[in-house]
């Protein structure tokens, strides 16, 4: 039932600009696994292979410290309504921190230089696989909206804030790796 492309075909764009929800997937050879659930609309599709989303501040900075470290990254779409699939995006991937040059090409090329409160990084996936498997087993659910509490949370605390927060719980991934932020 898996069916593997070198590259985005139209369809599959099609696919991923209805879905409300993604997960990434990283790890380094000796770290824990991350895997996060992620929303908000800050996904974009840049090429036939390459994706690039909005890393928002959370409590943790699995990604970047991953993709700082070792690089690998799967991102996974799968099919809440409609007909049935499961997408999957296998790659690398990088971090293009906030206040870069990368970060404000990739911000006014890919997301009309509209950038949330919390933005933290841009990360970029150059895709070498894409997969479909059939996605039976995925429960139906209704999208009734995003949850306004993490943007609401990171405008309370204010740019000066998040960069306290940023200090204090984004320098370091779980696991003691640093995630490249200064």
């Amino acid at each position: 039932m898996a069916k593997q492309f070198p590259a985005l075909t139209p369809e599959l764009k099609d696919f991923i600009g209805r879905q409300h929800i993604f997960f990434t997937a990283s790890a380094t050879a000796d770290s824990r696994i991350n895997l996060s659930p992620k929303g908000l609309g800050g996904f974009r599709i840049t090429g036939d292979n390459e994706v690039v989303f909005l890393n928002l501040t959370g409590i943790g900075n699995e990604t970047a410290a991953h993709m700082l470290a070792d690089g690998r990254l799967t991102i996974m779409f799968c099919a809440f309504e409609g007909p049935p699939m499961i997408l999957r995006l296998y790659g690398r991937g990088r971090c293009a921190a906030r206040g870069s040059d990368e970060y404000a090409r990739y911000l006014a090329s890919a997301f009309e230089g509209k950038e949330p409160a919390g933005a933290r990084q841009i990360v970029i996936q150059e895709i070498d696989l894409v997969q479909t498997s059939c996605g039976f087993g995925v429960p139906l659910h209704d999208y009734r909206q995003e949850r306004p509490s993490l943007v609401r949370w990171a405008e309370t605390k204010g740019e000066d804030g998040i960069a306290d927060y940023w200090r204090e719980k984004n320098m370091v991934s779980m696991d003691g790796l640093t995630t490249g932020m200064d």
